[in-house]
């Protein structure tokens, strides 16, 4: 019983809706053909539309931020992947390289922080305030719907009244419809009277909040960012500074095979090495190989009529070992093969072929390899073995060292050749 009256109350009121419907609609009908009159009130009407304005400015605010921070959030991934070349860029020996990757961990922070606050301040607040709009929309359009409640009930009960027969009951019936829909109206038109305005009023603070926090946290953004900036550009002016006065410390190309002297020392330890004074067979006809060759030798050269050639200074371990002939080959620098122009002059070292001069300190880590100070001048000359030149290195003497002592063997050495420039 219980569920059916419950049933029964359920499609009571949905045909009470419905007859409602169709009431408000053929009110609406009559309105519009102008033979029902309408209650007016355009005091109210204005409070709407400035509703509708509103609102359609604060939708337009909401997005526009929203695509505010997309962008901030873009500017954020963008300076962050510009901070991460620079500091891959940026090599281990420079200076100032623990300084920039710390300007780039605080730019991004302040990014992050930025985008933050404006969340926080600007976008929060924002919806906050839009939040309010869909009740009051809702409660306008049902305050029209009761206004038309209203109308009709007004109609019905002045049409009864203005009857040529009259039904009290039914009079007094309508009377306490238009009573009650005239309740139900007023009291929430009294309620929309009062909020639309102040709704509309508070619209002045709500922009001026929400523009103060974004520009003023831009301005502080931008003075932070500033001087991060400043900062990263002090250190890229003394990096720049540096780089000037060629304080780097400037490396050489790493020697992947293995050293000229350690060869020749096991070379010359062979038991079988030639007898002193036997010469290396000649190459082919046509080989390129045709320089003289350089005999290595324990003793002076005879005077007079001495094919030029380079001597390895002697130690007591070796003093009774035989000669060693080493075979020659053109001179290669740099996957070039250059003639020795200098292979005949006595003033110069065998096979001499250009000068360069050192402009950085270079400290030898190997006993084959020269000791270099910026200034000394060094003669270039081949290897004897194109084979064991290592890519970026030369083969050379101190020029100072061979106009001393003029024995090649105990001068020469190789090294980097981008410590050096070639001179005339």
């Amino acid at each position: 019983m219980a569920e059916m009256g419950s049933k029964g109350v359920t499609a009571g009121k949905i045909a009470s809706n419905v007859q409602k419907k169709l009431t408000r609609a053929q009110e609406k009908v009559l309105q519009k053909l102008g033979k029902a009159d309408e209650t007016k009130d355009e005091q109210f009407e204005q409070c709407v539309q400035n509703f509708n304005k509103q609102l359609t400015e604060g939708t337009r605010l909401q997005k526009d931020l929203r695509t505010y921070l997309t962008s901030v959030k873009a500017m954020h991934e963008a300076s962050k992947k510009l901070n991460e070349c620079l500091q891959e860029v940026y090599e281990p020996d420079w200076p100032g390289r623990d300084e920039a990757n710390k300007i780039a961990e605080n730019n991004d922070l302040l990014w992050m922080d930025y985008h933050q606050k404006l969340v926080d301040q600007a976008l929060l607040t924002m919806d906050t305030y839009l939040g309010q709009f869909p009740d009051i929309k809702s409660r306008i359009a049902k305050r029209g719907r009761k206004l038309v409640d209203y109308d009709s009930a007004r109609h019905h009960y002045e049409s009864l009244q203005t009857a040529k027969k009259k039904d009290e009951a039914k009079i007094a019936k309508a009377e306490e419809e238009l009573i009650k829909a005239q309740k139900v109206f007023e009291e929430m038109n009294v309620d929309l009277q009062e909020e639309l305005p102040s709704l509309w009023n508070s619209r002045v603070g709500f922009y001026v909040n929400t523009f103060q926090s974004i520009a003023g946290l831009e301005e502080n953004f931008h003075k932070e960012m500033s001087k991060l900036n400043q900062n990263l550009n002090d250190v890229l002016v003394s990096l720049e500074k540096q780089h000037g006065s060629n304080t780097f410390t400037v490396k050489a190309q790493p020697r992947k095979k293995s050293k000229l002297f350690s060869r020749l020392r096991r070379k010359k330890n062979s038991d079988n090495a030639p007898a002193k004074g036997n010469k290396s067979p000649s190459p082919p006809d046509g080989s390129p190989a045709a320089t003289p060759e350089i005999r290595v030798n324990h003793e002076p050269e005879p005077a007079g009529g001495a094919t030029p050639g380079a001597t390895l200074p002697k130690s007591p371990s070796q003093s009774s070992l035989p000669a060693v002939v080493v075979e020659t080959f053109p001179a290669t620098v740099n996957g070039t093969v250059e003639g020795g122009s200098g292979a005949g002059r006595l003033d110069l070292p065998p096979g001499f072929m250009f000068k360069v001069q050192a402009q950085h300190d270079y400290t030898a880590t190997d006993t084959d390899e020269l000791q270099l100070k910026a200034g000394d001048v060094v003669l270039v000359i081949p290897f004897q073995n194109p084979e064991e030149q290592d890519e970026g290195w030369l083969m050379g003497v101190k020029e100072s060292d061979w106009n001393q002592h003029k024995e090649l063997e105990k001068c020469r050495g190789v090294f980097p050749e981008n410590f050096t420039e070639r001179v005339p």
